[in-house]
């Protein structure tokens, strides 16, 4: 491997790793990843790798995984001066610079989709992604309002696992239901409500998608009446509700075992 050593920490090829923070993008789709078991995956994908960014210990241990991939920039530095690039403490020793693969057309995403609509938790987009590859649910649906999947802080907490799903950043809930509608699924919309089916009395299809809601204020009506069914997980009496995340996980691994 051909090293490029640090010479000077303000180096304008380095200042991306400290410009692209938690929910901040180039015009180039760039990203920036962090952690070895977020940046393997990221090398183990086909996404394009612009530089890596890590200590002599990273570069040895998975060498063969990085020379596989052939990447142009492969910068050498102390942890020390990864601290000083990125501007605060880190507890790793690699980071990549990538660039988000494009993203997936709705009639180019799979038989099974997770899709979203006003979620503000960035940490919710990346348990749920996380979630849904474990599960083998391959499309991710999200707004153009909420955190993007390969903001910084959701790919760490997906652990990567968003590089596995087919994604679609849609604008439009309505109309974006409707066109999934008219392409064959069944749209579930996840809710508590006085007309909802129990989700053990529930037909899976063959084509269908799980519409989560807003952290807090779920789904509106009119959402829910855009929808096909109305899905709610069974509960105890005193409890309101699951955590979003929790209850996508619930609701896709009920769906892929039916």
């Amino acid at each position: 491997m051909n090293f490029i050593e640090i010479k000077d920490i303000q180096s304008e090829s380095l200042k991306i790793y400290h410009q692209l923070r938690d929910k901040v993008f180039k015009e180039d789709g760039s990203f920036i990843a962090d952690s070895p078991k977020v940046v393997n995956i990221i090398l183990e994908s086909s996404i394009e790798v612009k530089s890596i960014l890590a200590t002599k210990e990273y570069y040895e241990e998975f060498r063969e995984l990085i020379v596989s991939k052939n990447i142009e920039r492969l910068y050498l530095a102390s942890k020390e001066e990864m601290q000083s690039i990125v501007g605060h403490k880190i507890h790793h020793n690699c980071m990549l610079h990538g660039v988000r693969p494009q993203e997936s057309a709705i009639e180019d995403l799979g038989e099974n989709i997770l899709m979203l609509d006003s979620i503000t938790s960035t940490e919710n987009i990346g348990s749920i992604a996380r979630s849904a590859a474990a599960l083998g649910v391959n499309s991710y649906l999200v707004p153009k309002t909420a955190p993007h999947p390969y903001s910084r802080r959701s790919l760490r907490v997906s652990m990567g696992h968003i590089s596995k799903l087919k994604y679609n950043i849609y604008e439009n809930i309505v109309q974006t239901i409707r066109d999934l509608r008219a392409s064959g699924y069944k749209v579930f919309a996840a809710e508590v409500d006085t007309n909802a089916i129990k989700l053990q009395n529930i037909d899976v299809p063959k084509k269908w998608v799980i519409l989560m809601g807003h952290e807090g204020k779920g789904l509106s009506e009119e959402i829910i009446k855009e929808c096909d069914v109305c899905v709610e997980i069974e509960m105890g009496e005193d409890v309101r509700s699951f955590n979003v995340g929790v209850a996508a996980s619930i609701l896709m691994y009920h769906f892929k075992v039916h």
